[in-house]
Parts: structure tokens; sequence; C-alpha cells
């Protein structure tokens, strides 16, 4: 007490003092003068202590007896108001501590006094007890007289008082023990070790005591004298005392003070020695008596139980065993053993509960529990006291429900407690709240009509009693019903729960230790099982003896608990109570799980599973399974045989489900109730949290569920988790709205339980593995034979097991996949679909989950995952292969840059889709290819990138669908795309593995076997890509070979430059001319017959309705693709040895191609021919090699045999284009081809040009509708081709070769064109157009003149007979030619009526005429080049020339186009102007004498046709015409008659005789229409006149001959004109005033006109030419010309005058005879 130490405290003491002691001594200061005189010294006393001493405290406890003794004094009073000063006073001394031992005894002695005078017992008690609490100073004799005191007021009559004196002695008791804990903990490190008492039976012996512990032990013993009703030996002076204070005040001692009677021998020998057999003895009439027994029948009266002490001793009974259980056991197993005797049936009803309550209040203490099992149940020959003890509560339980209750009217249909009447079970709501009143049910258990309600009672794991607790009931209460179960109840929960704890506690201690000390022995996850085949070794002893006393409670308990649990899980109808049963239930087979008890656990686990199913439901299920036989044998209970009780089928349950039961034949349905569910979520909950140590009893763990699962209708979904989904079935399952919101949360902890698996060791991850494939082994079974839904809860759980197991994937990979591949076998498509889900779900997920180390490192588990897939290629299922391809699809979406060695297997499962395997399957196989091709052929191994070829050129065989075979070509060309540009890297990569490959084959001794082998292995990759084109190139459908065909080119133009050299001889031999082959093969036995439509309403086109011309087109593709590759790659394909071998096979496939009867084959190979012969060999020219269009590529220049620099590439190869021709120039140098093959590859081209033309232009021999006769632009191609040809043959191209080249020129250019096809060739006929096949022979005759021009002189003999050939075309114009028998249309005839264009005849011949002109055209060009050369002279060209036009310009008019005379006259006049010098210069040869008349004809022909001019011809036209006649007479004039002397005689003469026809051809007498005509050319009739005059007068006459002619045809040229003259002028006169006809007219004007052109002639001539008797004739004339001047004809009159104007010449004065004569 600090506070009271204080200066301030100490004086506030001395004042308080001092104002008591006055005060007292006022107060009896008339009454009691001795008390007020002793007040007064003690004031003066008080004030000498304080004055005295320093230490004001002390001195007063010294002095204490006398400071006190006035107050004492004034007790003794008994004055009321005095003796409470009095009172007060002291008290304020004792809290002061300021009293000593003999004060404290004097005091005690007073208040004993006033005790017993009954005096202010209140304020006694008060004082007493500040006394004892405040200080030690009252001991032994003082001590006990205090606490007889307050014993001694609690028994007065006053009530107040007895309870105060109560409470006092309680604490007062508290406080004498608390005394002698403070003094041990004092002299705890004094003395250690106590001194041995040993064997001390002496009850008093208690010198070894220190004084408190001795008080402590004087009283303790001597409450036990007083309840055992003997005298006290120290508490002197008791009067009465009742057991039940004293059983209370033991209680309280024994709770509060246990250490005292643990570490005091003296103690604990009173414990064993005085309180046990008193307690025992007590209990006497509790055990003897039997409720309902007579009393006759027993020897002696029973007593009766009495409650108070009954329930004290109970009270006092649990104390004992939980606090003092290891010194008193064999005490406490009689203990016990009364307490199990009092739950019998025949005991009171009272008894009973506070038997229960007991009983409660040990099994919350598991460790306890624990004890007892060692100490009893693990002893040979002991009580097994905790067995009864759980055995006992079971009877108890169920005598509860057997016997209804005595004491209390068993009401099955009142709520016990509860005063609604509504009947609880009615049968009309069957256990379903009514809602509509708001009634609800209590909670409670019913089990065949009994009905018990269950109360809150406790709180869970304390043991609240109740009535243990009613210490102020004398009297028996009444029980309520049903409490007595609800204790038993939470005793079973408790106990549970305890022991579960307690020992999976300990477990866990000693794994850790265990795991800390053997490291590694065993990982943390094992289960108990696997724990127990460590070696012991390993094991502490603790651990052993631990288990052995786990398992020993364990197996203690479960029977009796699991058939208590059992029934109260059947007659429960409260959720709550349902629930913790459950939870029991499940608590307890986790811990028979851990401990490896398999029996018990199984028992449990069906037990929680038989509650699941509907009633009847579970055991035809649960009992198949040989851990379900336990649930049927009766388990002995206290040696009775209990049954276990199976469910009540009438149990009050709301039914929250109806669904069908799962079995091949389902009978009706079953019902599910809410308690079922329940069950389902505890097993669920079971199966989550311990699957570990479920072990084999997952059979039966899953087999519930699966049947759960089914009734309620839950289906699986992605990933395996099962959603609330119906079945086909229908109707037969019913869920109500609870169990609705329910089936999330039960689908989500199904799937929460299997990922929960992960947790799992390995061992029961098997176990779990091998119990859902037995299950879906059933399940598959009971599936066969009939479509109905199967139970997929199997397959569904497996998948997600493996899912949340992918981190140990291996361990459970083979058996899982095995078994989901059977699944995938299976008839059932549902069954299957599932099956097939699951396994590609898994394979997804092993392939993305990170694996440790990840799949790239871990080749062989990537194997393992994939193979599953490959597997899957076995089943024959659509459906199946489906879910395959999508999964592959799938894994290359997500996983295709991390396959790696997988690859050959993913790509299998591509390869393996067959043909006849449906559209779908093929489609989603070629996705997958695709996605293949365009994103990860750079990741996968290159070993792999054939297979890539194989699988894409098997899509293209596919013939389902031909969109999918076109595109696979189109992957085929990515591909080869690919190899190009990673070629260098794939080169090495192969290489590589070629030499391991190698390697590995020469160690076994085999020959290392691949396709194209000799090749390098990159080659044999590109040649496996070529020949799977090649095999598409000749596929059935047409768009199929197009495609390949054009990609297979494509890409041999394109990449072929990366083949080494040596297999180009492949590609040329094994693939290029093999494909040849089929295509020639096919296309020309390919059926003719009309193919009507192309599949579906597809239309064909005319050019390709049969499959000929379909494989005309191919045919056309594969040799141009043929021939580009020859054409570009020669500089590779020349070097091989055999490139002229190659070559002539190629041009006997251009030349059958060429030949065939099809126009576009032949004109394909037409251009494929001038393909292969734009070549130009090497040496001549630099290399043009094709590259792809991307890169820009420097062309290598090869001079001499010294390489350019190499291609530049995307990448360097090592070997670039150039150094690879360098390489060969090593081996086989490839320049110096020498010429000589060369010109052999040359000349056999030739000798094929010519075979093609020959045998294509030879007319056939009968003609008919089918007769093929080759196209235009065939033919034009044809010729085309020669001049390209003649530059490489010239140097050796002969006579007899141009023979043959005329043959053909003049066939292909007879060829008539069909008349289909003529508006599209011929020119409309108003144009001169040639053909381009015209064009073309043209062409190839200039090619061949201008060779023969600037080559050697051997090569002129050629003109003549190219002259000859041209000259041949000239005629056509005039007639064209005869194609053999075929008649002909010929449209020239058409000039003026162009309907016969569409004339029905079959062929129409063509417009010659442009041809001829252009021909024409070309001879006088040539002519006017080589008219000197020698072979043109000797050959007679010119004279040919002449014969040639002479037919044209004889026919004139009646040519077939006007223009082709013309032409031939401009022509002929040319040729003349150049080539009659050369004539008369070689006219002493006589190489040109036949040439004279020939000329002398034709133009005799021409000036003097017979045709006669068209009707419609204008004046213009006429006029024009005329001037044409005119020039050809200028040209004798100038070219010819100056040379007469270089001119045969004859020749000269019929010139003359023409020129004079012409002249005076109008003389004739006879008027035919011809005559008028020509009569009318008067300027042509001018000219000749002129020539003729100019002729006779200019030149020297020569010979007298000569003169002659000239003069006779002048004379008679003029007397012709004087007698017309005269006969018009008669004529005239008598025709008086009519007009003369036009004829005569005309005529007279004509012969003006010639006089006056003769008047002029003989001006301009030398007067000595002209002979006078001329000039005498001329002047006649005069005088008839001056008659006719009367004449009326206006025209008449203007020629006149023209004629007389001349004659002023001739009017000069006559000479002089001198003059005449001089002149």
């Amino acid at each position: 007490m600090s506070g009271t130490n204080s200066p301030e405290a100490v004086k506030k003491l001395l004042e308080n003092m001092q104002s008591d002691l006055r005060a007292l001594s006022l107060e009896c200061k008339k009454k009691f003068p001795p008390v007020k005189e002793a007040a007064e010294s003690g004031i003066i006393k008080v004030k000498t202590i304080a004055a005295r001493n320093t230490e004001i405290l002390a001195a007063l406890k010294e002095n204490s007896s006398e400071v006190v003794q006035p107050f004492l004094m004034g007790c003794g009073t008994k004055e009321p108001k005095i003796t409470q000063l009095c009172l007060a006073a002291i008290q304020r001394l004792m809290s002061h501590e300021v009293v000593s031992e003999t004060a404290a005894g004097n005091i005690i002695n007073m208040l004993w006094q006033l005790m017993e005078n009954s005096l202010e017992e209140l304020k006694l008690l008060q004082t007493v007890l500040v006394l004892l609490t405040t200080n030690t100073v009252v001991h032994d004799e003082a001590l006990s007289k205090a606490i007889v005191l307050c014993f001694r007021l609690h028994f007065t009559k006053d009530n107040i008082t007895n309870n105060t004196a109560a409470a006092t002695v309680r604490q007062v008791v508290t406080v004498v023990f608390e005394r002698m804990v403070a003094e041990d903990e004092r002299h705890r490190d004094i003395i250690e070790q106590p001194v041995l008492v040993q064997g001390n039976s002496n009850r008093r012996s208690v010198s070894t005591l220190k004084p408190c512990a001795k008080d402590a032990y004087m009283l303790f013993q001597d409450l036990c004298q007083l309840v055992n009703a003997d005298a006290p030996y120290w508490l002197v002076g008791m009067t009465e005392m009742t057991r039940t204070f004293g059983l209370e005040l033991l209680e309280s001692v024994l709770n509060d003070f246990p250490q005292v009677f643990l570490q005091h021998q003296e103690f604990s020998f009173l414990l064993k020695e005085r309180v046990c057999p008193l307690v025992i003895k007590l209990f006497s009439p509790n055990i003897k008596f039997r409720q309902g027994s007579s009393t006759s029948s027993s020897p002696a009266p029973v007593e009766k139980p009495y409650f108070p002490i009954c329930m004290r001793l109970l009270r006092v009974v649990s104390v004992l065993i939980k606090q003092f259980y290891s010194l008193l056991v064999t005490e406490c197993e009689i203990f016990l053993s009364l307490l199990v005797k009092f739950l019998d049936a025949d005991k009171p009803q009272w008894l009973r509960a506070v038997a229960v309550e007991s009983i409660h209040r040990l099994c919350v203490q598991p460790q306890l529990l624990r004890s007892f099992c060692q100490s009893y149940d693990m002893k040979q020959h002991s009580t097994k006291v905790f067995r009864d003890i759980v055995n006992a509560l079971g009877s108890f339980i169920q005598s509860l429900f057997l016997v209804p209750p005595t004491g209390n009217p068993a009401t099955t249909n009142q709520a016990g407690n509860n005063n609604s009447s509504v009947p609880v079970s009615a049968p009309a709501n069957s256990g379903m709240v009514g809602i509509g009143g708001g009634v609800t049910l209590l909670p409670a258990f019913e089990y065949r009509g009994t009905w018990i309600p269950i109360l809150t009672i406790t709180v869970q794991g304390s043991a609240k009693a109740t009535y243990l607790e009613m210490l102020d009931k004398v009297e028996p209460p009444t029980i309520p019903e049903g409490y007595a179960m609800s204790v038993a109840f939470h005793c079973l929960l408790d106990l549970v729960r305890g022991i579960t704890s307690m020992i999976e506690g300990e477990l866990g201690e000693i794994e850790t230790e265990c795991h800390t000390t053997t490291e590694g022995a065993s990982s943390p996850t094992q289960s108990s099982e696997q724990q127990d085949l460590q070696s012991t070794s390993d094991q502490t002893d603790k651990e052993i003896v631990s288990r052995a006393v786990w398992e020993e409670m364990v197996n203690a308990c479960w029977c009796g608990l699991l058939a208590a649990l059992s029934l109260l899980l059947d007659a429960s109808t409260d959720e709550a109570a349902t629930e913790n049963i459950l939870k029991a239930e499940l608590t307890m087979a986790a811990l028979c799980g851990r401990l490896g008890l398999v029996t018990s656990r199984d028992a449990f686990i069906t037990a929680i599973c038989k509650g699941s199913l509907p009633p009847h439901y579970a055991l035809t299920v649960l009992n198949t399974n040989t851990a379900a036989t336990l649930s049927n044998k009766s388990y002995s209970i206290q040696g009775q045989s209990v049954m276990m009780i199976s469910p009540s089928s009438e149990s009050h349950q709301q039914v929250v489900a109806v669904g069908q039961p799962l079995a091949v034949q389902p009978q009706g349905t079953v019902m599910l109730t809410s308690k079922n569910i329940q069950c389902m979520r505890t097993l669920l909950n079971l199966a989550h949290c311990h699957g570990a140590v479920l072990g084999t009893s997952w059979q039966l763990v899953l087999a519930t569920l699966q049947h759960l699962v089914w009734i309620l209708g839950l289906k699986p979904s992605s990933g395996g988790a099962l959603k609330p989904g119906r079945a086909v079935e229908g109707p037969s399952t019913v869920l109500t709205t609870a169990v609705m919101t329910d089936l999330p949360v039960i689908s989500n902890i199904l799937s929460r339980l299997f990922e929960s698996s992960q947790y799992l060791d390995d061992v029961s991850l098997h176990h779990l593995i091998n119990a859902l494939c037995s299950l879906s082994l059933e399940a598959m079974d009971m599936a066969y034979g009939n479509n109905k839904e199967p139970s997929l809860f199997a397959v569904a759980k497996l998948l997600e097991t493996g899912l949340v197991n992918m981190h140990r994937i291996e361990i459970l990979w083979r058996p899982l996949t095995g078994h989901l591949l059977e699944v995938c076998q299976h008839p059932n498509s549902r069954m299957r679909e599932w099956g097939a889900e699951a396994l590609t779900s898994l394979i997804k997920a092993g392939l993305t989950f990170n694996h440790e180390p990840p799949l790239s490192q871990n080749q062989r588990l990537q194997l393992l995952l994939l193979n599953p897939l490959k597997e899957m290629s076995n089943i024959n299922h659509p459906d199946i292969r489906l879910k395959q391809l999508e999964c592959v699809l799938q894994i290359l979406q997500s996983q295709g840059d991390s396959l790696g060695p997988g690859w050959p297997l993913v790509l299998g499962v591509m390869g393996a889709i067959r043909n006849d395997q449906g559209e779908s399957l093929i489609r989603t196989a070629f996705q997958c290819l695709q996605l293949v091709v365009t994103d990860f052929l750079p990741t996968m191994p290159c070993t792999c990138l054939q297979i890539v070829v194989d699988v894409a050129g098997s899509f293209g065989l596919h013939n389902q669908e031909l969109n999918i075979s076109l595109t696979s070509i189109g992957l085929l060309w990515n591909i080869s795309d690919y190899f190009f540009q990673r070629g260098e890297t794939i080169e090495k990569e192969l290489n590589k593995e070629e030499a391991v490959q190698q390697k590995q084959a020469e160690e076994k001794g085999v020959v290392l076997n691949r396709p194209f082998h000799p090749a390098p292995p990159f080659d044999c990759l590109w040649l496996c890509l070529y020949a799977k084109l090649g095999e598409l190139c000749v596929d059935p459908r047409p768009a199929v070979r197009k495609s390949a065909g054009q990609t297979l080119f494509s890409t041999i133009g394109a990449h072929g430059t990366l083949l080494q050299h040596s297999t180009w001889h492949t590609v040329i031999w094994k693939v290029l001319f093999h494909l040849l082959d089929r295509v020639r093969e096919s296309s020309t036995t390919a059926d003719k017959e009309k193919i009507e439509s192309g599949g579906g309403n597809i239309l064909i086109h005319h050019s390709r309705d049969t499959a000929e011309k379909q494989w005309a087109e191919t045919w056309v593709l594969t040799l141009a693709g043929v021939a580009r590759i020859f054409n570009t790659r020669r500089y590779l394909l020349q070097p091989l040895g055999d490139f002229s071998r190659a070559w002539d096979v190629l041009l006997d496939h251009i030349q059958s191609a060429a030949l065939s009867k099809n126009n576009e084959v032949s004109l394909a190979a037409l251009k494929s021919f001038q393909e292969i012969l734009q070549i130009v060999s090497p040496v001549r020219d630099s290399d043009k090699p094709e590259t792809p269009p991307v890169v820009n590529v420097p062309v290598p220049v090869l001079i001499g045999p010294v390489a350019g620099p190499g291609l530049s590439r995307p990448f360097v190869r090592t070997d670039s284009i150039g150094e690879r021709l360098g390489r060969y120039s090593n081996s086989e140098p490839p320049i110096v081809t020498d010429e000589l093959e060369d010109l052999n590859l040359w000349w056999a081209a030739w000798n094929t040009w010519y075979r093609i033309g020959s045998e294509s232009t030879k007319p056939p021999i009968t003609f008919d509708k089918l007769t093929f006769i080759p196209s235009q632009p065939f033919l034009t191609a044809l010729i085309q081709i020669f001049p390209a040809l003649y530059q490489h043959i010239k140097t050796g191209f002969n006579m007899d070769d141009l023979q043959k080249l005329g043959v053909i020129l003049h066939s292909a250019v007879s060829v008539p064109i069909s008349s289909d096809a003529s508006p599209f060739i011929l020119p409309s006929y108003t144009e001169a157009v040639l053909t381009s096949l015209q064009e073309a022979v043209l062409t190839a005759l200039d090619v061949l003149q201008k060779a023969i021009c600037v080559g050697p002189e051997n090569m002129q003999i050629m003109y003549p007979a190219i002259f000859d050939q041209l000259l041949a075309f000239v005629e056509f114009s005039c007639k064209p030619p005869q194609y053999g028998q075929l008649e002909t249309k010929h449209i020239a005839n058409a000039k003026y009526n162009q309907i016969q264009l569409f004339a029905p005849a079959e062929w129409v011949a063509l417009n010659y005429v442009p041809f001829a002109e252009r021909s024409l055209e070309v001879v006088v060009d040539l002519y006017q080049k080589t008219a000197c050369h020698k072979a043109v002279v000797n050959e007679k060209v010119l004279q040919n020339i002449i014969k040639a036009l002479r037919v044209p310009l004889s026919l004139k008019y009646s040519c077939p186009s006007e223009s082709t005379w013309k032409l031939a006259v401009s022509s002929l006049l040319k040729v003349l102007s150049i080539g009659l010098p050369v004539a008369r210069q070689h006219a002493s040869s006589g190489k040109f004498d036949s040439m004279w008349p020939e000329l002398a004809n034709t133009f005799e022909d021409f000036l003097f046709t017979k045709s006669i001019p068209p009707d419609n011809l204008s004046i213009q036209e006429f006029q024009r015409n005329e001037s044409i006649d005119v020039e050809v007479v200028q040209l004798i004039s100038t070219e010819i008659l100056p040379y007469a002397n270089f001119i045969p005689k004859e020749f000269v003469g019929q010139i003359m005789t023409m020129l004079n026809k012409g002249s005076i051809h109008s003389q004739s007498s006879s008027f035919t229409e011809a005559e008028i005509d020509i009569r009318l050319r008067e300027e042509f009739s001018k000219m000749c006149f002129e020539t003729l005059l100019q002729f006779s007068f200019s030149n020297k006459v020569t010979t007298p001959q000569e003169g002659y002619i000239s003069r006779m045809a002048l004379s008679v040229l003029l007397k012709r004109s004087q007698d017309v003259l005269h006969r018009y002028i008669e004529d005239e006169r008598l025709s008086g005033k009519c007009p003369l006809p036009r004829q005569q007219v005309t005529e007279i004007i004509f012969v003006l006109k010639a006089v006056s052109t003769l008047i002029d002639s003989l001006k301009k001539t030398q007067p000595e030419n002209v002979d006078g008797n001329t000039w005498a004739q001329v002047i006649a004339l005069y005088p008839t010309l001056v008659e006719c001047i009367t004449c009326s004809s206006s025209e008449v009159c203007s020629a006149l005058k023209e004629a007389l104007v001349p004659f002023k010449d001739f009017m000069q004065p006559p000479a002089s005879k001198v003059q005449n004569g001089e002149s």
C-alpha cells in the first residue's frame, strides 16, 4: 500500500486516530468513564509516538496493542453506536497495517464476543475480512477462530447475514490458500527440494509445512471432515455445517488451487486418502438406484439420489478428473465408470442430464481423453474407459429414440417446450415448411415417430452446463425435452473436434520435425500411409508412441461415433445439426485417412455417401464396392449388438430435386432431399480437403458423386467443369428453385475438388485417376448398345484432374490419355465427343503449360504430350478426327513457334486425312496446313520441310474440294519461296543432319535411303517439291493441272538457280520430261465427249467442253514451261553431258504437239519452239537467268571462260551462280561449247521445223466435216519461227533447204480459213491489208535476201529462187492458189458484193490481192538492188518478172482488184528503168534475147487491152488511166527507141507498129463500141503520134528502110485526114439543121487535133529530116480546113481554130529565084 506510507497519509492517519479517540471519549463520557479515560490516554500515546519516532507507522505497529485497547474496550460496551465507531476505527488501523499479531488476536477475541452476542453481525464479517486480507499477521488458532466465526454467522436465521457470511467464508478460504501460494513463491528460490515424507500416514504430521501452508492444510482437512459429518480437528467451535456448502468449498479450492495439491505431497495425500473415498461414498445412492424398481424387492430401503449433493459431487468429480487425473488414475477410472453408468436408461432424467453435462466437460478436453486412452484403453486388463464413454453416448442417444423418456410425456407432435400446437410432422406436409402460415419448424431429431427438439445449449467447444450450475436448487429440476439429447449431441461433436484437432496438430508437429531431421526423406505432401513405410530408424520413439495412442483413440471411438452420428444424421431435420454431424463424420474420415486406418476411413465415407443418395438407392451402388461391406456389419457397443441403423425412408425432409437414377434401365425417378444435397456438399468437401488420404475410397466418393451429378442433371462443359444442363431424356428431372441456386455452387465445388488434386501426392493422385478410369469404364459399359445420354462425369473429371496436374503430367499422362483414347472409340457419340474434348484439351493445356524445365529443353515430354494426338489418327469416327484437327489448329495458333521435334507428329496428323473422310475434315486439316505454311516454316526443323511438302501435295490430290486443291498448290509455291529465301540456313542444317544420319547408317551397316539419293539433301528437298507438283500436273481436274503447272514452272524458273549443277540432270529427265510424257499420253488419249457442265450449274466455255480440250490446255502449259526453262537456264543445262539428247527429246515433244490436231496445242507448241530458238549460246551473248522479281539482279556477263560476279541474293550463298559456273569450268569448260555441237542443235531444230511445216501444210487427200486444217495463227507462228532459226543455220543453208522452205511458204499461204473464223482474220474488203501469215511469209523471204546480200558470193545464186518464189505470189493476184481439192469461196469476187462474206461455204480463201501486190513491191525493190548480179542476169529474172506482170497487165480492167494492174504498170516501169540498161549492157551475150519479144507482147497486151472499162468509170478516172498509158509510151520514147541500135530490129519494128496503131487507130472506118472508147484517148494518141514523129525525124536515118517506114506512115496519116475532112463537110452540108452523130463529130475533132500536132512535130524536127513531099501534103490540107469554117458545132470550131493557126508559118512572101537557088 504505497498510498498509506506517504507523509500525507500518515499525517491523516494520526489525525483520524486522534479524532476517533476523541469521539469515543465523548460517547463514553457519561456511561463508560473507563473507556473515556483509555481513549484520552490513547490520544497522548499516539502523540508521543508521533513525536518521538521518524518511522511513525512501525512505531504504531509495535505499540498497536495499546493503541487498539481503547477501541476494544469501546466494543465491550455492546452499545451499538460506540461499537460501530470502534469497529470503523479498528478497520482503519488494519487497513494501514499497523496491527501486530497480539493486537490481532485481541481483536478476534473481541469479535467472537460480539458474534456470540449477535451484535453488528455484518460489521463483524467486514472486519474479519479486512483483517485477513490486508495482512498475514493472523495465524493458526486465531485464524481458525476467525474462520469459525464466519461459519457460525453463516448459519444464523437472518438471510442477509447468512449470504454475506457464506460469501465471506468463500473469500476467507481463498485467502488462506492464496497466502500459501504466495509463501511458496517467496521460498521457491531458497529451497528447491521439499523434504520427502515417505509413506506418511499420520494425518496431523504437518511439521514440514510452513506456516501458511499449515493453515491451508488444516483448513482443507477439516472441510473434508465436515462434509463427511465428522468433527473438525482445527476449526474448533463449529456448531453446524451443510454438505452442500462443504462440497462447494472443496470444489472451489480444488478448482482454484490445483498447483497446491500437485506440488505438496501432504496435500496430494489428502486428495487420495480423504477426498476420493468421500466422493465415492457419497455417490452410492445414485449408483444403486434404479428408476421404477420397487422398494420391497431390495433387502434394505435404497436411499434416493439427492439432486443438490449429486450435482455437486459431479462438479467435484469433474474438477478432480480435469486437474488431478495424473495423481488419481485409479480413482478416476472409478469416477468415469460411474459417469457412464449414470447415463443408463433406468436412472432419473435429471441424473442422466447432469451426467451428460459432466461427460460433455470431459469431451471438450482432448488431452484428457488422450490420457484416458493411454491409461486405460491401452493397458491390458484395464477397463476400456474411452471406448465406453463414446459407446455410452451412442447408446444413450439410441435409448432416447427408442425409449420415450419417462417423466416427460413423449409427444411426437408437440414441440416440447414450445406451446405451439402445430403438428410438426403431419403426413400432409411431409416435412415441408408451411410457408403460408409463417410457421417455422423447430430444429429437431425425428426417428421412427420419436421427435426430439434440438436446443441450443452451448457454444461449440465449451461445456457450459445448465444443471451442474443449479447450486440453489434443492429439488431435481424438470429437464426439458431434448435437453439430454442436445448435450449428448454436442458431446459427440466436441469429442470429434477435440480428438481430430489434437491429433492433427501433433501429427503436423511430428511431420515438420521429421522433415527437418531427415531432410528430403519424404515430400511434405506424403500421405500417412507412405510415412508408415518410412524406416522406423528415422522416426523418434516419441512418434511411434504417439501414433500408437492416436490409432488406439480412433479405433476405440470410431464404431460408437459412427453408429451415433449415422443415426443422428438420419434423424436430423435441422440443417445446422445436419451440417455439424456431417462435419464430424468428415473430420473422422479424414483423420482415419491420415492415420492410415482404412477400414474406419471407408466406413465414415460410406456413411456420408449413403446420406447423399436417396434412401435405398445407396445400397445398390455402394454395396458393390468392397469398402462398403462395413456398413452392414454390426458393431458391438458395450456388449450389446447394435445394428447400424440404415436410413429410414420416412424422414421428413424437404424434397428439392427429382431425377433419374443412373442405371442401364432406369426405373422411375428418385428424389433428392435438401439433406442429400448437404451430404453431397460434405462429400465434396471431404474429397476437396482430404483427397490425399482417401486412397482407395476415391472409388466410393466418385461413384456417389457421379450418381448425384446424374440425378441433378449436371452436364460437363468446357474444361471438364459440370454445369446444370438438361439431358435429352427430358422432363424426368425436376429441380426446385432452392437447389437451382445451389447447383452452380455445387458444380463450382466439384471443379474445385479436382483442382485441389494438384496438392495430392503422386500416390494419391494415382488412386484418384484409377478411380476415375474405372468409373469411366463402367459408364462406357452402360452406354454400349444404346444411344441414351451417357454419364460423362468420369471423363469430365479426368480432364479436370489432368489440367490441374500439368506440373507433373508425366506421371499420369499414359494412363490418362490411354483411357481417353479408348473413350474416343466408343460407339456412343456423346461419350466419344467428350473423350475427344478431354483429350484435346489436355494436349493443348500440356503444351501451353509452363513446364520446368521448359518443353523446348525437354523434347521427350513434348513428344509424350503430342503422341495421343497422333494416336487419334487411328480412330475412324469423323467427329473425333475433326476434334483432333481443331486441336492441331489451336496448338499451331498458340504453340506453333515451339513445337520443335513435335512437328513430324503434327504434320503427320494433317497428312493422315484420307480422301474419303469428308469435306469438313479435309477443310480443317487444310486450315492447319495453311497456318503452318504461312507462319511456321521458319520455326520448324528443316528435316520436317519435306513432310510439309508431302502433306501439301497430298491435299492437292484430294478431290473433295477443288478450292483446297488449288490453294494447296499455292502453298507449295509459298513453300518454295521460303526455301529460296532461307536457302542457305536450310542447306546448312540439312547437311548437318545428313551427316548425322549417314554416320548412324554406317554404324548400323545399312544404306541411307531417301528419295533422289545421290543429290545433296537441299536439292532433294527441291526435287520432292517438283515431283509433288509434277504429280498434280496430271491430276484429273483441269483447274488443278493448270495451277500446278504454272506453279511448277514458276518455281523452277524462280528458284532453280539454287540447285547444284548436277541436280539439273534429274530435274530435266526425272521431272520435266517425265511430266511431258505423261501429259502427251493423257492428251492424245483424252475423251472427246462433250462435258455438259462443270459440276453443279457452272457453265463451261465451248473451248473447254471436252476432256480433250481441257487436257490440251495442260499440254500447252507444260510444254511452254519446259521450253521456258530450256531457254532461261540454257547456260546451266548446256554443260550437262547429254544436253543434245535432251534437246532432241524436247524438239520431238514440240513436233508432236505442233502436229496434234488441236489448234490450241499446235499453236502453243510453236510458241515454245519460238522461245527455245531465241536462246543465244552463252559465247555470243550474256546470260539472262530469270530471277524472282523481288531482287534486282545484276546479270553475270560471261566473257570467255571466266565467270562474272555472282547474283546478289537475299542471302549470301557460298556458291553464287558465277562461282558455280566457275566450278564447272574446271572440269568441263562450259563456254567453249564447240560451234559444231551448237550447230547440230540448230540443224536439229531446222529439221523439226521442216517436218512440222511440211506435215501441217500438206493438203489432206480427202475432205469432210472433220478434216483438220491448220489455223492462220498457227501457220503465222510457224513461218515466224524461220527468221530466228535461219540466223543460226545460215552458214550451211543451201539451195535444197531453200527449195524446202519455198514449198512450205507456198503451201502455208495457200491454206484457206474456216468461214467462222474469217471475220476475225480477214480485213474488210475495202482495205488492202495483209494477214499476219502473209506478212510472215514475206518477212521470211526478206530475211533470206538480206542474208544473201551480206553473205558470201556463193549464196547469191539463191536470188533467182527468191524471185521465183515472190513472182509465184504475185500471180495470186489474178489466180488464187488451190489447197488440195478443197472447194473455197474466193472473196476477192466479193468486191462489190460483201454479202458473200456470210455465204455458207465451209472454207474461205484469202484475199490474196494485197499479198500479191506487196510481193510485187518486194520484187521491184529486190530487183533494184540485184539487177546486175550475175545470177540474176543469167537466170533471166527480168524476163520472168515481165512474164509475171504480163498477166495482170493484159487483164487490166478484168483484174480482181483495180489496184493490181496499176501497181503492175508502175512496177514494170521501175523494173524496166533499171533492167533495160542492164539488158543493153549484155546485148551481145544474148542472155536477154528471149526477153524482148516478151516485153513487146506485154506492151501490146496492156496498151491495146481486150478488157472493157467498167460502165461507171468517171471522166477523171478515165483521164487518170489514160495518163498511165501515156507514161508507158514515154518510157518507150526515152528508154527504148533512143537505143534502137542495141535492140533487136524485130522488137523495134513491133514498137513502131504499136505506136502507129496508137496514133492512127482512130482512122479506122469501122465504128465499133471499142473503137469509140479507144478513140477517146486523145492524149494517148497524141503521145504516140509525137513519139512516132520524134522517132521518125529526130534520128538520122540509119537505113533506108526506116526512113521509108516513117514517111509512109506520115503520108497515110495525111491522106486519111483529108478524107475525113471531106466527108465531114459533105455531111454537114446535107444534114442542114440536124446535128451530126456524136461519133462523127468526135472523129473530126480528133483529125483536126492530129493535124495541129503533126505541124508542131514537123516544126520541131530538123528541116533536113523532113521530106519535101510531106510539106506539100500538109499545105494541101489548108483549103479543106477553110471549108470547114461553116460548121455548126462549137467543139469543131475550136479544134479548127487550133489547126489553122500553125499555117501562119507557111505564109511568107515567095522568095526570089536567086534566093531559092542560094538556099
